[in-house]
């Protein structure tokens, strides 16, 4: 079978690539993805608060922003605990490259287009063979437009491409209120690559110290529907590369996104639960369905169930909701 697919402009040999996760914190632990199949891999993010705090602005950067508090420096990790600082996160990438064969994409964690995105052309410099920009950004300000916030991601990826001449993915949030135009917006503004989508993960509250406090939950296999949903819609609308993140966790999980437009499948929690070998099974599994439903390369399955090419393409839309409701009734 013929797995290979072109992610960006990047020849990858099939399309399973590991998003960024613990799992690049090492050079070592890339090396056991490559082994395992992986086709490229995404390394763990730099964020934009620890380019501040290695340049001294994050304390002003907290106090003084309308929308934050100094309370808010007591909440953000010591530098100790980050994993990188952003000269080492340089020479991660650079021994990455001299290591594995495989495409290695950094990944840049923020939300303003200040200074730190001349660490995307640092980050490029490093040997990157290209970048992933996770925008993360929650408006919570009631006096920003929604405008105001699509102008910010535009922006922030303009000036991104200005800086640097690889690749440059998007790794988007679902919270759009029209996700087509944002994503033709960003087609127009240069992405190379959409990722859908960013887990916004929630706070908790302690209730025993009356706290707020971070909780980290790992996708589940349901999670996968809603990039499925948007890959299927966006397909054959816009030049840039789609990839499926979240929710993605066998073989059967990566056919859909692929069947749907996706370019590669995005895989994090299924090898945080169980393993890097997981890869090996996942691509097993993809060639063994394709054998038996007499597909021969990844190609001819791409975007065979987007919107474009079913026979219902209202299913993506009302129709399916309608439809859904129905069905639940009728178990009554």
């Amino acid at each position: 079978m013929d797995l290979t697919t072109k992610y960006m402009g990047l020849e990858l040999k099939n399309p399973i690539v590991p998003s960024a996760s613990p799992l690049s914190h090492t050079v070592d632990s890339v090396k056991q993805l490559e082994d395992a199949g992986a086709a490229a891999v995404v390394v763990y993010s730099l964020f934009e608060e620890q380019i501040l705090h290695e340049s001294g602005e994050l304390d002003h950067y907290l106090s003084h922003h309308t929308e934050s508090y100094a309370e808010a420096l007591n909440y953000f990790p010591e530098p100790e605990k980050f994993n990188l600082t952003p000269y080492q996160y340089l020479d991660h990438i650079a021994n990455l490259k001299k290591s594995v064969s495989i495409p290695v994409i950094g990944s840049l964690n923020g939300v303003s287009k200040g200074g730190w995105i001349q660490y995307a052309k640092n980050i490029e410099q490093a040997g990157a063979d290209a970048l992933e920009l996770n925008i993360y950004y929650v408006a919570a300000n009631p006096n920003m437009t929604s405008a105001d916030v699509e102008k910010m991601y535009i922006e922030t990826v303009k000036e991104v491409k200005s800086q640097v001449k690889i690749p440059v993915a998007v790794k988007l949030s679902p919270y759009f209120t029209s996700m087509a135009n944002m994503a033709k917006q960003l087609d127009e503004a240069g992405a190379d690559a959409l990722v859908l989508f960013n887990r916004f993960y929630q706070p908790d509250f302690d209730l025993e110290k009356l706290e707020v406090v971070p909780n980290l939950v790992l996708s589940t296999n349901w999670e996968m529907r809603l990039p499925l949903r948007w890959i299927a819609i966006l397909y054959g609308h816009i030049k840039a590369s789609l990839a499926a993140t979240s929710g993605i966790h066998s073989h059967e999980d990566a056919i859909k996104v692929i069947m749907a437009g996706a370019d590669v499948a995005m895989v994090c929690s299924e090898l945080l639960t169980n393993g890097i070998g997981r890869i090996a099974e996942i691509l097993k599994g993809i060639e063994n369905w394709m054998e038996e439903n007499e597909y021969d390369s990844i190609s001819m399955m791409k975007g065979s169930m987007s919107q474009k090419s079913v026979a219902e393409p209202a299913s993506f839309e009302r129709a399916n909701y309608m439809k859904m409701l129905q069905s639940y009734k009728a178990l009554i």
